[in-house]
């Protein structure tokens, strides 16, 4: 039982950053159906501004994450105004086809630029050991647990307490009915993407402490991972995103205690499968009805 608790106090933490990640799917995807698979390389251009804010400004965690949140912000809201925008009113597969135009466009800019060569991530904070009873956790844990959840707070009150909120609801509810009520419709949009790859950048830096290395191809399987996390949960659902994201983050670091760390990408999948032929509209999906 111990080791039970154990595995699921490990679980958490990188659950927390999967469920950061599958945020950013499940806003934009709400809002104008779009998944976008950019969102995975906001990961690793987060993690890099970090690695930089450190090495080349001496900054600590706190700075170091703020910058990292409010850059990619501006990168996520001028992704959406140069490649997304022009193509709103196309068919879904050229959006499709376009954010992963913009993720292989990130990934080898970034190996041009930085070299393909992985990097070792700075130790913001000394690594401590805890006992509480008889588990262990160790401080980077419990940062990387405050921050997610401080960030979901925030995120939960901005879309259901603010007048920034309301529109980003009534937007995805209905475009047109929206734009008729005086919403802004596209200010809308570029700040649920600026949002998203806030807390995509937040997940990127996490994710590197996590790790203890970075390298430009490394948002990649997290943001697919985040994505079925997104899927598992109802995309489209704030609150699918998180549990999905504690599922399989979870579930994927109990494979690798059993010894099966090379099926742990597999699980993903084979979770996503399960998911799919069970309840295809996610745990906490909306059953759409279609007017004909």
């Amino acid at each position: 039982m111990e080791q039970l608790i154990q595995q699921i106090v490990n679980g958490l933490a990188l659950g927390f950053i999967y469920a950061l990640i599958a945020l950013g799917y499940t806003l934009v995807y709400g809002i104008i159906r779009l998944i976008n698979f950019a969102h995975g390389d906001i990961i690793m251009v987060g993690a890099y501004i970090a690695l930089f804010s450190y090495l080349l400004l001496g900054f600590g965690f706190l700075p170091s994450l703020l910058i990292a949140m409010v850059l990619c912000s501006i990168l996520g809201v001028t992704i959406e105004r140069i490649a997304y925008r022009p193509i709103r009113e196309a068919p879904r597969i050229t959006a499709l086809i376009t954010a992963i135009g913009v993720s292989f466009l990130l990934e080898y800019s970034f190996q041009l630029f930085f070299g393909p060569q992985q990097r070792a991530f700075p130790e913001f904070i000394k690594t401590r050991y805890f006992k509480l009873g008889l588990l262990s956790v160790t401080n980077e844990q419990l940062l990387i647990l405050g921050v997610a959840i401080f960030l979901m707070l925030i995120l939960n009150y901005i879309v259901m307490k603010t007048k920034t909120g309301m529109a980003m609801r009534a937007v995805s509810f209905d475009k047109d009915a929206a734009r008729l009520m005086g919403i802004n419709v596209d200010n809308t949009i570029s700040i649920t993407f600026a949002i998203g790859s806030s807390l995509a950048a937040a997940a990127g830096m996490l994710l590197g402490m996590y790790y203890q290395q970075i390298d430009p191809l490394m948002g990649f399987t997290p943001g697919l991972k985040a994505f079925i996390s997104a899927v598992i949960g109802g995309i489209g659902s704030i609150p699918g995103a998180m549990v999905g994201g504690l599922v399989l983050g979870i579930t994927e670091v109990f494979v690798v205690s059993i010894g099966y760390s090379t099926l742990k990408d597999g699980v993903a999948f084979l979770l996503l499968i399960l998911v799919l032929l069970i309840r295809p509209r996610g745990i906490f999906g909306e059953k759409v009805v279609e007017k004909v």
